[in-house]
């Protein structure tokens, strides 16, 4: 194991990838693995079966639609029989045989026999061409027309046709209108079969205009004849209805969560082939599902490694921070999980109220922006596998989409956040986002029903909530478990009430001034090369705390009383100036300072040397003694191990210095600064931090502005040259 432990072992760092794969396996599972059962069809059930998912009853649902297509009521199709038209040809006819005096009534007779007949035919087959010019396809409906008009066709009595011969002309004039009324009016009902509109027929004809009784016989008989049944079965009509009625029918459902078949129950054909068919049968193993899974989880962890690769936070190589993303994703996932049961309980929209946005919120407080982006995505992939119900896909965007829009509005919303109440502002966002996103889905899909859309937009909001909650609860595990300095965190320990800076302003009221005027020079610097502005400010705070032990030996408190430097050995004073550091952190710990914190006020001096102590005791060395060896007069270290210390130590002195000048000018103070930045390089100060030369050049001159601010009214400009007036000009403007 290399040196610094498992915080940087390859080992330890490994084995985290891995558990996070493992995670991603186990987290979705269950939807893309399901459970299978050894089941023999006509043997006893060992175990209660439940069902995976939502499945379609294909049995009871054939069941139900044939009842629905049995309620369908027979479909009739009224045709337009114009039996008038048959009235009048029959009276036509009667007409033209009565007129020819060549035959012989009983000829009459035997015409009169063969020509009703006839003529009913002819006008049936009249019919059946209109219905087949109509309606080509429908050969049942024409069946049924022409068995209906066989089967009903009314027999003229035998002696009717012995009395139509006796018909004179002016009988037969009399005869039609009569008849064709009796006929249109009786044909105008529906008529199923013509044997109930035929027992009206002698009511409407004695009611009529007709006297003689031979007239009003022969008027009926022709009446009865000529009626036929206008209303009839049509099956193919009715087949359609049916069909309907089948295709309307709403399949039924095995919900999920329901069982399939009880302990000790025997396994019958239809449920057999029901777990066949939801694939809980252990027929044939295939180990494709649990490859495909195996492939996505190395995904998932390959693009988060890459991203932490390309990170400038710790996390790219501290275990410590691996190991607390994958304690956030762990907490993540079995929130998303928990919920998840409510599915079970048939509250489909219950994934709404997942708090998917926890994880993404508690990375970009605790670990950093880039890394908390691709583990929305993760998230949301997840959040549409976990939550997925009865999607053809194996990714549900209904869950997916708002999972990945709340993750993203609660990185932007809390990315700068320095209060705790910014957490539940956050939250807000997160639900005012979410259901939106929501709402839109809504109107998209348009198969919700009321109460559905109402729990989903409930349970969206309460998300955003919840996840507030749960983050501000979480926050302080994490910075007390990991030492970790949140925005949030360094804001309270910047608080001028916390007992120690208390203890400093009140004690040492000179060392609290520099240590202000420390953290504004050293936060600007910090934010132009990239490092952490705010924790260079707070540690600038407690950065020479341990000078409260011994205030009066430092100059910056000495007011009105003699330097007690002046008076006692180089040696001691040495002793007493370094041991700021030692007991800042000694005083620090007994406050549970964080870390970082601690390490600033250790390390900002570095292994500087106290120049003027050295030189004073070099001074006062008798001759012929051994030569003092710097290291004596040096700070014990260790050296700036981060950028933040690094820069609050040349903060630290550029202000000491620069508060030395009485009236400084601006060539005074950039010679100043890049003095000490040098010296501090030329030491090696700078070898255990990642500072880069560019970045020193860019802190010189951001110290440089800054002090130029601070002491605007105090630095003298020189006058000697117009070029100088004028930038004296600007920079009072400025």
């Amino acid at each position: 194991m290399r040196p610094g432990g498992w915080k940087t072992s390859f080992g330890i760092r490994l084995l985290l990838f891995v558990l996070l794969g493992l995670l991603f396996y186990i987290a979705v599972d269950s939807r893309v693995i399901p459970q299978t059962f050894n089941v023999q069809l006509g043997a006893v059930s060992e175990k209660t079966i439940y069902a995976t998912e939502q499945y379609q009853n294909a049995i009871e649902t054939e069941k139900v639609k044939e009842e629905a297509a049995r309620r369908v009521q027979p479909v009739y199709s009224i045709l337009s029989m114009k039996n008038e038209q048959l009235v009048e040809a029959i009276i036509a006819k009667l007409r033209q045989i009565n007129a020819d005096d060549q035959l012989a009534a009983a000829d009459k007779v035997n015409v009169f026999r063969s020509v009703f007949p006839t003529m009913y035919n002819d006008h049936a087959e009249m019919l059946y061409g209109s219905i087949k010019s109509s309606d080509p396809a429908n050969e049942p409906l024409l069946n049924e027309v022409k068995a209906a008009l066989r089967d009903q066709q009314y027999r003229i009595p035998e002696e009717v046709y012995f009395k139509l011969p006796r018909l004179s002309k002016e009988d037969l004039d009399a005869m039609e209108p009569v008849a064709i009324d009796v006929v249109g009016r009786l044909m105008s009902d529906q008529l199923l079969n013509a044997q109930t509109a035929r027992a009206r027929v002698a009511e409407l004809v004695n009611t009529s205009t007709l006297t003689k009784n031979t007239t009003r016989e022969m008027v009926q008989e022709i009446a009865r004849f000529v009626i036929t049944p206008n209303k009839f079965a049509n099956q193919k009509g009715t087949e359609e209805e049916r069909a309907k009625a089948r295709e309307n029918t709403k399949p039924v459902y095995i919900n999920k969560g329901d069982v399939l078949i009880h302990k000790g129950e025997l396994v019958t054909e239809e449920t057999y082939e029901r777990l066949k068919a939801m694939d809980l049968l252990k027929e044939k193993v295939s180990y494709l599902p649990q490859l495909g899974l195996i492939v996505l989880s190395g995904l998932l962890v390959l693009s988060l490694f890459m991203f932490i690769r390309q990170s400038e936070q710790p996390i790219r190589t501290g275990n410590v921070q691996l190991l607390m993303l994958v304690l956030i994703y762990v907490l993540n996932v079995a929130g998303m999980k928990i919920v998840a049961l409510g599915q079970n309980l048939e509250y489909s929209n219950i994934g709404y109220l997942a708090p998917v946005a926890l994880g993404a919120m508690l990375i970009t407080i605790l670990i950093g922006m880039p890394i908390a982006l691709i583990s929305s995505v993760i998230f949301a992939i997840l959040a549409s596998i976990i939550y997925n119900q009865g999607s053809v896909s194996l990714f549900d965007f209904r869950y997916g989409l708002p999972a990945l829009v709340v993750c993203l509005t609660s990185i932007f919303a809390i990315q700068r956040a320095h209060q705790r109440a910014s957490i539940l502002k956050a939250g807000i966002m997160v639900s005012l986002f979410g259901s939106i996103t929501i709402v839109a889905l809504i109107f998209l899909d348009n198969i919700y029903s009321r109460t559905e859309i109402i729990l989903a937009f409930a349970f969206s909001v309460s998300s955003g909530l919840l996840t507030a909650v749960l983050v501000i609860g979480l926050m302080p595990f994490f910075e007390v478990a990991f030492g970790i300095l949140s925005p949030l965190k360094l804001v309270e320990l910047s608080n001028p009430n916390h007992p120690l800076l208390r203890k400093l302003l009140t004690e040492t009221p000179g060392t609290y001034h520099h240590s202000v005027m420390v953290g504004n020079l050293s936060e600007a610097a910090a934010e132009s090369v990239g490092a952490n502005g705010l924790l260079c400010r707070v540690g600038s705070y407690y950065h020479d705390i341990g000078k409260t032990k011994r205030p009066s030996y430092f100059i910056e408190n000495q007011t009105n009383i003699e330097n007690p430097h002046d008076s006692i050995e180089p040696s001691l004073s040495k002793s007493i100036i370094v041991a700021h550091a030692r007991d800042g952190v000694e005083m620090l710990k007994e406050h549970n300072m964080p870390k970082p914190i601690r390490d600033i006020a250790e390390q900002h001096h570095g292994t500087t040397l106290l120049k003027f102590f050295y030189f004073k005791a070099k001074k006062l060395q008798q001759e012929g003694e051994e030569p003092i060896p710097e290291e004596e007069y040096r700070y014990p270290g260790p050296k700036a191990q981060s950028k933040e210390a690094a820069i609050i130590g040349i903060a630290d002195g550029v202000e000491a210095a620069v508060r030395s000048l009485r009236n400084p000018s601006i060539e005074q103070i950039d010679t100043m600064v890049r003095k000490i930045i040098k010296e501090r390089l030329d030491d090696g100060q700078f070898n255990e931090c990642d500072l880069t030369l560019k970045d020193l050049e860019t802190i010189a001159k951001t110290l440089n502005e800054t002090l130029l601010g601070i002491f605007h009214s105090r630095i003298e400009y020189p006058a000697d040259t117009p070029a100088a007036s004028t930038d004296a000009k600007e920079a009072k403007q400025a």
